[in-house]
Protein backbone atom coordinates (compact mmCIF):
# COMPACT_ATOMS: atom_id res chain seq x y z
CA UNK A 1 0.00 0.00 0.00
CA UNK A 2 2.94 2.26 1.26
CA UNK A 3 4.45 1.63 -2.46
CA UNK A 4 1.29 2.45 -3.98
CA UNK A 5 0.85 6.04 -2.96
CA UNK A 6 4.52 6.75 -3.04
CA UNK A 7 5.07 6.14 -6.35
CA UNK A 8 1.89 8.52 -7.32
CA UNK A 9 3.90 11.53 -7.49
CA UNK A 10 6.58 9.95 -9.44
CA UNK A 11 4.66 8.07 -12.19
CA UNK A 12 2.53 10.84 -13.20
CA UNK A 13 4.60 12.59 -15.61
CA UNK A 14 3.17 10.81 -18.93
CA UNK A 15 2.29 13.10 -21.69
CA UNK A 16 1.95 12.72 -25.44
CA UNK A 17 2.26 9.58 -25.46
CA UNK A 18 -1.18 8.04 -25.83
CA UNK A 19 -0.64 6.60 -22.65
CA UNK A 20 -1.62 7.50 -18.69
CA UNK A 21 -1.66 6.03 -15.66
CA UNK A 22 -4.67 4.64 -13.73
CA UNK A 23 -5.32 5.01 -9.83
CA UNK A 24 -7.43 1.40 -8.95
CA UNK A 25 -9.44 1.84 -5.87
CA UNK A 26 -13.07 -0.14 -4.84
CA UNK A 27 -15.85 1.51 -3.76
CA UNK A 28 -17.28 -1.88 -1.98
CA UNK A 29 -20.18 -3.70 -2.92
CA UNK A 30 -23.05 -2.86 -5.40
CA UNK A 31 -26.89 -4.00 -5.26
CA UNK A 32 -25.32 -7.24 -6.86
CA UNK A 33 -22.91 -7.82 -4.35
CA UNK A 34 -20.69 -7.06 -7.00
CA UNK A 35 -16.69 -5.04 -6.10
CA UNK A 36 -16.45 -3.26 -9.59
CA UNK A 37 -12.89 -1.55 -9.71
CA UNK A 38 -12.51 2.15 -10.15
CA UNK A 39 -9.98 4.70 -11.43
CA UNK A 40 -8.78 8.13 -11.53
CA UNK A 41 -6.32 9.03 -13.90
CA UNK A 42 -3.31 10.17 -11.92
CA UNK A 43 -2.77 13.50 -13.32
CA UNK A 44 -5.71 14.31 -11.25
CA UNK A 45 -4.04 12.75 -7.76
CA UNK A 46 -2.45 15.08 -5.42
CA UNK A 47 -1.75 12.33 -2.69
CA UNK A 48 -3.84 9.31 -1.22
CA UNK A 49 -3.43 8.90 2.42
CA UNK A 50 -4.87 6.92 5.18
CA UNK A 51 -8.43 8.12 6.13
CA UNK A 52 -7.77 11.69 8.45
CA UNK A 53 -9.76 13.22 10.89
CA UNK A 54 -13.02 14.60 9.23
CA UNK A 55 -15.18 17.24 11.11
CA UNK A 56 -18.43 17.37 9.68
CA UNK A 57 -20.10 20.29 9.07
CA UNK A 58 -24.03 21.34 9.32
CA UNK A 59 -26.04 22.07 6.24
CA UNK A 60 -23.21 20.42 4.09
CA UNK A 61 -24.71 19.08 0.41
CA UNK A 62 -25.75 15.90 0.63
CA UNK A 63 -23.07 12.74 0.12
CA UNK A 64 -20.19 15.58 1.96
CA UNK A 65 -18.97 13.76 5.38
CA UNK A 66 -17.08 16.95 6.28
CA UNK A 67 -14.11 18.57 6.01
CA UNK A 68 -10.46 17.70 6.40
CA UNK A 69 -7.41 19.72 7.07
CA UNK A 70 -4.57 17.92 4.70
CA UNK A 71 -1.44 19.82 5.31
CA UNK A 72 -3.38 22.93 6.44
CA UNK A 73 -5.77 23.28 3.37
CA UNK A 74 -9.67 22.24 4.08
CA UNK A 75 -10.30 19.82 2.29
CA UNK A 76 -13.91 18.92 0.86
CA UNK A 77 -14.67 15.33 1.62
CA UNK A 78 -16.81 13.31 -0.72
CA UNK A 79 -18.33 10.46 0.36
CA UNK A 80 -18.14 8.63 -3.12
CA UNK A 81 -19.48 4.90 -2.34
CA UNK A 82 -22.61 6.28 -1.51
CA UNK A 83 -22.84 8.68 -4.33
CA UNK A 84 -22.37 6.05 -6.41
CA UNK A 85 -24.11 3.19 -4.86
CA UNK A 86 -21.51 1.21 -3.06
CA UNK A 87 -21.56 -0.07 0.37
CA UNK A 88 -18.15 -0.31 1.73
CA UNK A 89 -16.87 -2.06 4.96
CA UNK A 90 -14.95 1.10 5.99
CA UNK A 91 -13.48 4.29 4.01
CA UNK A 92 -10.16 3.52 5.15
CA UNK A 93 -8.48 5.69 2.17
CA UNK A 94 -8.78 9.41 1.09
CA UNK A 95 -8.04 10.28 -2.44
CA UNK A 96 -6.79 14.06 -2.78
CA UNK A 97 -7.60 15.31 -6.05
CA UNK A 98 -6.87 18.15 -7.69
CA UNK A 99 -9.63 19.43 -10.31
CA UNK A 100 -10.41 22.44 -12.26
CA UNK A 101 -8.91 24.60 -10.27
CA UNK A 102 -10.45 23.14 -6.79
CA UNK A 103 -8.87 20.45 -4.26
CA UNK A 104 -11.20 17.98 -2.85
CA UNK A 105 -10.92 14.32 -1.12
CA UNK A 106 -12.31 11.31 -2.00
CA UNK A 107 -13.57 8.66 0.36
CA UNK A 108 -12.84 5.04 -0.71
CA UNK A 109 -13.06 1.29 0.22
CA UNK A 110 -9.32 0.84 -0.44
CA UNK A 111 -6.39 1.67 -2.91
CA UNK A 112 -4.66 -1.08 -5.28
CA UNK A 113 -2.59 -0.31 -7.71
CA UNK A 114 -1.62 2.04 -10.47
CA UNK A 115 -1.55 1.00 -14.11
CA UNK A 116 -0.17 1.96 -17.11
CA UNK A 117 -2.55 1.79 -19.96
CA UNK A 118 -2.54 3.00 -23.37
CA UNK A 119 -5.53 5.53 -24.39
CA UNK A 120 -6.79 3.07 -27.25
CA UNK A 121 -7.38 0.33 -24.19
CA UNK A 122 -10.05 2.55 -22.65
CA UNK A 123 -13.38 2.98 -24.80
CA UNK A 124 -16.04 5.83 -24.24
CA UNK A 125 -19.33 4.85 -21.89
CA UNK A 126 -21.53 7.05 -23.61
CA UNK A 127 -20.95 5.34 -26.88
CA UNK A 128 -21.46 1.84 -24.84
CA UNK A 129 -24.46 3.21 -23.33
CA UNK A 130 -23.50 3.25 -19.45
CA UNK A 131 -22.82 6.94 -19.28
CA UNK A 132 -23.74 8.23 -15.87
CA UNK A 133 -20.78 8.58 -13.60
CA UNK A 134 -18.57 6.78 -15.43
CA UNK A 135 -16.98 8.81 -18.41
CA UNK A 136 -15.17 5.99 -19.91
CA UNK A 137 -14.11 2.47 -19.23
CA UNK A 138 -10.39 0.67 -19.10
CA UNK A 139 -9.70 -2.63 -20.38
CA UNK A 140 -6.99 -3.86 -17.70
CA UNK A 141 -5.91 -6.69 -19.30
CA UNK A 142 -3.88 -6.45 -22.60
CA UNK A 143 -5.46 -9.51 -23.57
CA UNK A 144 -8.80 -8.65 -25.23
CA UNK A 145 -10.09 -12.09 -24.21
CA UNK A 146 -10.08 -11.62 -20.64
CA UNK A 147 -12.74 -9.05 -18.93
CA UNK A 148 -11.12 -7.54 -16.28
CA UNK A 149 -12.42 -3.66 -16.33
CA UNK A 150 -12.31 -0.48 -14.39
CA UNK A 151 -14.93 2.06 -14.61
CA UNK A 152 -13.42 5.63 -14.54
CA UNK A 153 -15.26 8.00 -13.02
CA UNK A 154 -16.67 11.25 -14.18
CA UNK A 155 -14.95 14.17 -11.74
CA UNK A 156 -16.72 17.12 -13.86
CA UNK A 157 -20.14 14.97 -13.09
CA UNK A 158 -19.18 14.22 -9.60
CA UNK A 159 -18.59 17.61 -8.79
CA UNK A 160 -21.39 18.77 -10.33
CA UNK A 161 -23.54 16.96 -8.69
CA UNK A 162 -21.75 17.10 -5.39
CA UNK A 163 -20.31 20.23 -5.18
CA UNK A 164 -22.34 22.78 -7.89
CA UNK A 165 -21.13 26.18 -6.25
CA UNK A 166 -17.58 24.73 -7.23
CA UNK A 167 -18.81 24.04 -10.82
CA UNK A 168 -18.67 27.99 -12.59
CA UNK A 169 -21.75 28.95 -14.76
CA UNK A 170 -21.40 30.36 -18.51
CA UNK A 171 -22.36 34.31 -18.17
CA UNK A 172 -22.84 35.42 -22.05
CA UNK A 173 -22.03 38.57 -21.38
CA UNK A 174 -18.13 38.36 -19.92
CA UNK A 175 -17.48 35.35 -22.67
CA UNK A 176 -16.20 38.54 -24.94
CA UNK A 177 -16.64 39.67 -28.31
CA UNK A 178 -18.28 37.31 -30.80
CA UNK A 179 -15.60 35.44 -33.03
CA UNK A 180 -14.70 35.99 -36.60
CA UNK A 181 -14.67 33.20 -38.34
CA UNK A 182 -14.23 32.27 -42.33
CA UNK A 183 -17.86 31.63 -43.76
CA UNK A 184 -18.85 28.04 -43.57
CA UNK A 185 -15.77 26.98 -41.07
CA UNK A 186 -16.58 25.64 -38.03
CA UNK A 187 -14.88 25.30 -33.77
CA UNK A 188 -13.92 21.38 -33.82
CA UNK A 189 -14.22 20.35 -30.11
CA UNK A 190 -13.80 16.97 -28.43
CA UNK A 191 -13.93 16.10 -24.56
CA UNK A 192 -15.20 13.06 -23.36
CA UNK A 193 -16.97 14.58 -20.70
CA UNK A 194 -21.31 15.63 -20.93
CA UNK A 195 -20.89 18.08 -18.38
CA UNK A 196 -17.40 19.77 -20.10
CA UNK A 197 -19.23 19.66 -23.58
CA UNK A 198 -22.54 21.73 -22.49
CA UNK A 199 -19.89 24.18 -20.60
CA UNK A 200 -18.27 24.16 -24.08
CA UNK A 201 -21.21 24.43 -26.08
CA UNK A 202 -22.85 27.45 -23.63
CA UNK A 203 -19.27 29.39 -24.87
CA UNK A 204 -19.20 28.46 -28.21
CA UNK A 205 -22.87 29.96 -28.53
CA UNK A 206 -22.28 32.76 -26.81
CA UNK A 207 -18.97 33.61 -28.84
CA UNK A 208 -21.29 33.12 -31.90
CA UNK A 209 -19.69 30.17 -33.45
CA UNK A 210 -20.41 26.94 -35.37
CA UNK A 211 -19.18 24.05 -34.13
CA UNK A 212 -18.86 20.42 -34.22
CA UNK A 213 -18.88 18.60 -31.26
CA UNK A 214 -17.00 14.97 -30.46
CA UNK A 215 -16.10 12.77 -27.91
CA UNK A 216 -12.81 11.99 -28.47
CA UNK A 217 -9.53 12.63 -29.64
CA UNK A 218 -9.75 9.54 -32.24
CA UNK A 219 -13.54 10.82 -32.97
CA UNK A 220 -12.03 14.41 -33.73
CA UNK A 221 -9.79 13.16 -35.89
CA UNK A 222 -11.65 10.99 -38.05
CA UNK A 223 -13.56 14.07 -38.12
CA UNK A 224 -10.92 16.15 -39.43
CA UNK A 225 -9.80 13.54 -42.16
CA UNK A 226 -13.58 13.70 -43.84
CA UNK A 227 -13.77 17.54 -43.65
CA UNK A 228 -9.67 17.40 -45.14
CA UNK A 229 -11.71 15.19 -47.80
CA UNK A 230 -14.03 17.63 -48.20
CA UNK A 231 -12.23 20.73 -48.86
CA UNK A 232 -9.93 18.67 -51.16
CA UNK A 233 -13.01 17.88 -53.33
CA UNK A 234 -14.57 21.17 -53.27
CA UNK A 235 -10.96 22.99 -54.50
CA UNK A 236 -11.05 24.64 -50.45
CA UNK A 237 -8.49 24.62 -47.93
CA UNK A 238 -9.11 22.62 -44.63
CA UNK A 239 -8.94 25.94 -43.06
CA UNK A 240 -12.24 26.77 -45.16
CA UNK A 241 -13.69 24.07 -42.99
CA UNK A 242 -12.22 24.25 -39.49
CA UNK A 243 -10.97 27.44 -38.06
CA UNK A 244 -9.72 25.66 -34.85
CA UNK A 245 -9.45 22.52 -33.19
CA UNK A 246 -10.62 22.52 -29.06
CA UNK A 247 -9.57 19.42 -27.48
CA UNK A 248 -9.56 18.09 -23.85
CA UNK A 249 -6.16 16.13 -22.62
CA UNK A 250 -7.63 12.77 -21.23
CA UNK A 251 -10.00 11.11 -23.86
CA UNK A 252 -10.67 7.32 -24.50
CA UNK A 253 -8.96 6.51 -27.76
CA UNK A 254 -6.39 9.08 -28.12
CA UNK A 255 -5.71 12.03 -26.01
CA UNK A 256 -5.49 15.52 -26.55
CA UNK A 257 -1.53 15.99 -26.95
CA UNK A 258 -1.13 13.01 -29.57
CA UNK A 259 -4.31 14.61 -31.45
CA UNK A 260 -2.21 17.84 -31.34
CA UNK A 261 0.74 16.55 -32.66
CA UNK A 262 -1.15 14.51 -35.28
CA UNK A 263 -2.72 17.45 -36.72
CA UNK A 264 0.57 19.22 -36.39
CA UNK A 265 2.23 16.52 -38.37
CA UNK A 266 -0.54 16.71 -41.23
CA UNK A 267 0.73 19.23 -44.27
CA UNK A 268 -3.37 19.63 -44.74
CA UNK A 269 -4.06 20.49 -41.15
CA UNK A 270 -0.81 22.14 -39.55
CA UNK A 271 -2.25 25.61 -40.23
CA UNK A 272 -4.85 25.18 -38.06
CA UNK A 273 -4.98 26.32 -34.52
CA UNK A 274 -5.14 24.04 -31.54
CA UNK A 275 -5.90 25.31 -27.79
CA UNK A 276 -6.04 22.58 -25.08
CA UNK A 277 -8.46 22.71 -22.89
CA UNK A 278 -8.10 20.50 -19.73
CA UNK A 279 -8.58 19.95 -16.04
CA UNK A 280 -4.96 19.55 -15.79
CA UNK A 281 -3.00 22.07 -14.45
CA UNK A 282 0.57 23.17 -14.10
CA UNK A 283 3.66 24.69 -16.08
CA UNK A 284 4.76 20.77 -17.62
CA UNK A 285 1.87 20.40 -19.30
CA UNK A 286 1.60 23.73 -20.58
CA UNK A 287 5.52 23.33 -21.61
CA UNK A 288 4.42 20.00 -23.34
CA UNK A 289 1.35 21.62 -25.19
CA UNK A 290 3.96 24.02 -26.41
CA UNK A 291 5.97 21.46 -27.85
CA UNK A 292 3.38 19.54 -29.79
CA UNK A 293 2.56 22.58 -31.41
CA UNK A 294 -0.73 23.54 -29.94
CA UNK A 295 -1.40 27.31 -30.03
CA UNK A 296 -3.03 27.83 -26.66
CA UNK A 297 -3.55 26.08 -23.46
CA UNK A 298 -6.58 27.16 -20.68
CA UNK A 299 -7.26 25.40 -17.71
CA UNK A 300 -10.70 24.43 -17.10
CA UNK A 301 -13.34 26.42 -16.31
CA UNK A 302 -13.50 30.15 -16.94
CA UNK A 303 -15.43 30.97 -20.16
CA UNK A 304 -14.02 34.24 -20.37
CA UNK A 305 -10.47 32.63 -20.10
CA UNK A 306 -11.89 29.96 -23.03
CA UNK A 307 -13.39 32.36 -25.20
CA UNK A 308 -9.73 34.68 -25.13
CA UNK A 309 -8.11 31.81 -25.50
CA UNK A 310 -9.94 30.59 -29.15
CA UNK A 311 -9.77 34.30 -30.03
CA UNK A 312 -6.23 34.82 -29.69
CA UNK A 313 -5.77 31.57 -31.49
CA UNK A 314 -7.84 31.94 -34.26
CA UNK A 315 -6.24 35.66 -34.53
CA UNK A 316 -2.62 34.31 -34.65
CA UNK A 317 -3.41 32.42 -37.28
CA UNK A 318 -5.53 34.38 -39.53
CA UNK A 319 -2.00 36.90 -38.96
CA UNK A 320 0.23 33.93 -39.80
CA UNK A 321 -1.56 33.06 -43.08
Amino acid sequence: MSTVLQEVDERSRLAGTNKFELLLFRLGEDDGRRREIFGINVFKVREALVMPSITAMPGAPQHVLGVANIRGQIVPVIDLPALVGCKPKALNILIVTEYERSVQGFAVEEVEEIMRLEWSRVLSAEANAVGGMVTSIARLDADSDKTRLALVLDVEKVLRDVLPSRVQEVNAAQVGQKLELPPGSVILAADDSFVARSQIEKVLQALHAPYVMTKTGKEAWDKLQALANDAKAEGKSVGDKVAAVLTDLEMPEMDGFTLTRKIKDDERLKRIPVVIHSSLTGQANEDHARNVGAEGYVAKFVAEELGTALRKAIDTATQRA
